[in-house]
């Protein structure tokens, strides 16, 4: 029963996260809200709202600002983590489009494995290998159509882009001590706020002439909803990890991309060539293969040593 119940908390979760990508796109596009402002609200507004939530429920939640060695992991994961991934995430939909900067935050994984060798001062084992090129295949077929004299989408729209791949790793396997000693919602409220507290600094938002976009309809209702299914969806991708393992957490979280990719040909009209499809299809298949071979590696090890 807690299997099915991780399932669905990560299907739900990765429908409405990638339907926040297209919403975001439709703010960038249509409003002239900037990246920083718009995530000032976003992360401020969720973050508090959280927190708020979980001090009527009788959660102590500033219990953790007492203890200077989780203090010091949560500041780490409010800026790195949630800001990291929030930003590069909005950044990369300014300058591509939602079901891009979707797909690449599927990089991920190689970034974990390159970080783990290096630390282990060993080359990655194959299958591994095997992933991170089939991966970077089809990366290559989405970016060019498969024409090597030809990048569909511009510089910057790639940085960014990988930098989502690069802080989604972070927010995913930095923090997993700290849910799971303070539970999830006090670190992605804390986490939240602290990120929104930090780009609204160094942004200085009390000096930007943005505010009167949110008394603009439709454009406060669809930053409302962005606050409320995005945080919905944070909430419920961390909750899964309770209840199912990562291969299958892995493999259900593809539908995030194909949900941002219908949404937007349906909204937008966007369609991708068809040598971009085919890398769409490789770079799923090929980080479920990582997840799923290192399953199978960590159970073969862990019989081992119990034999």
């Amino acid at each position: 029963m807690e299997r099915w119940k991780g399932i669905i908390l990560i299907i739900v979760g990765a429908m409405l996260w990638g339907a926040t990508g297209p919403m975001m796109e439709w703010v960038l596009d249509d409003s002239g809200i900037s990246v920083s402002f718009f995530l000032t609200v976003r992360l401020a507004v969720a973050g508090a709202s959280i927190l708020l939530f979980m001090k009527l429920k009788g959660k102590k939640i500033f219990a953790i600002w007492k203890e200077p060695s989780w203090v010091k992991q949560l500041i780490i994961f409010g800026i790195l983590g949630m800001l990291g991934v929030q930003y590069t995430f909005v950044a990369a939909i300014e300058a591509s489009n939602a079901s891009i900067a979707t797909l690449l935050q599927f990089l991920g994984p190689i970034y974990i494995i390159l970080f783990v060798s290096w630390k282990s001062k060993m080359f990655p084992p194959k299958y591994q290998v095997i992933g991170i090129i089939g991966t970077l295949t089809g990366l290559f077929l989405l970016l060019t159509n498969a024409r090597v004299d030809q990048l569909l989408i511009s510089r910057e729209a790639l940085l960014w882009g990988l930098g989502v791949g690069l802080t989604f790793a972070i927010y995913t396997v930095y923090p997993a001590r700290l849910m799971k000693e303070w539970g999830v919602l006090i670190v992605v409220g804390w986490g939240m706020l602290i990120g929104g507290i930090v780009v609204a600094v160094v942004s200085q938002v009390w000096r930007s002439d943005e505010w009167g976009y949110l008394t603009d309809y439709p454009t406060n209702l669809m930053i409302v909803l962005i606050i409320l299914i995005g945080t919905v969806a944070f909430i419920l991708f961390l909750s899964s990890m309770k209840y199912i393992s990562a291969v299958e957490t892995s493999i259900l979280s593809s539908i995030e991309p194909l949900t941002a990719m219908i949404i937007s040909m349906i909204w937008f009209g966007q369609l991708l060539g068809t040598w971009q499809y085919v890398g769409v299809v490789v770079m799923l298949l090929f980080v479920t293969w990582l997840s799923i071979a290192g399953e199978i590696k960590w159970k073969k090890r862990k019989t081992q040593e119990m034999t």
